[in-house]
């Protein structure tokens, strides 16, 4: 455990200099604090843009974040010096994924403020699972490419998909229908209903297939690949 808590010291040094990954965990807090003391429009659901800008946040924040982190290093040769300082390679991946996690949910905590005291817990849980799912799709990524280049042209169309489409499913019941097997559309229902009453077999269903998936493509991606 004291290499995990080593990576996840060099990782804060690293984000505080790197302000491509630093702007993923402040922007879409910042924007849920703005938009939803700032814009009050007819007819509005309550808390609007916290939920949309919540599932945006899950699906975007740390899947990016993870593949940039490790494409960074393995294009600086980082990864390499680590590797050569004992530093086992589950150790890193988990020092970088809970790192990650960590800050995400720090973000989660900030855009749970306007929520009522009695809905934290199941907003924050819902947040915890998605950053999980999003965390192993991030490595996937992040291992599968030589560099910086590779992953933003991976991460880009896949971040689209999971970040966009529940809000595009509000307004086309044909998107929605395709959403709906995405973890992200599943928890977004679930934060709409926030109530461990409303959750659905469907829904539950749907939220273990794809975290399976997630990890299985992340275990697929370190034996191929590895850290190299």
């Amino acid at each position: 455990m004291r290499n995990v808590l080593v990576i996840i010291k060099k990782q804060l040094k690293d984000t505080l200099k790197n302000k491509t990954v630093l702007i993923q965990f402040i922007m879409f807090p910042l924007m849920t604090l703005v938009m939803e003391n700032a814009i009050s429009l007819p007819d509005m659901p309550e808390l609007f843009f916290t939920k949309l800008f919540s599932v945006m946040y899950m699906g975007m924040a740390p899947l990016t974040s993870a593949a940039a982190i490790i494409s960074e290093e393995k294009e600086k040769n980082t990864l390499r010096v680590l590797m050569m300082a004992n530093v086992k390679p589950w150790e890193y991946l988990l020092g970088v994924g809970t790192y990650v996690w960590i800050l995400c949910m720090a973000g989660a905590g900030i855009m749970a403020t306007g929520l009522p005291a009695a809905d934290v817990p199941f907003y924050l849980g819902v947040m915890a699972a998605g950053f999980v799912i999003s965390i192993a799709l991030g490595a996937c990524i992040g291992i599968f490419s030589s560099n910086q280049m590779t992953a933003t042209s991976l991460f880009v169309p896949v971040m689209l998909v999971f970040s966009f489409s529940p809000m595009l499913a509000m307004f086309n019941d044909k998107i929605e229908k395709v959403a709906r097997i995405f973890y992200t559309q599943q928890l977004r229902v679930l934060m709409n209903q926030m109530s461990f009453e409303g959750i659905k077999p469907e829904s539950i269903l749907i939220l273990t297939v794809n975290a399976v998936l997630a990890i299985a493509l992340f275990f697929v991606a370190f034996k191929r690949k590895g850290l190299e």
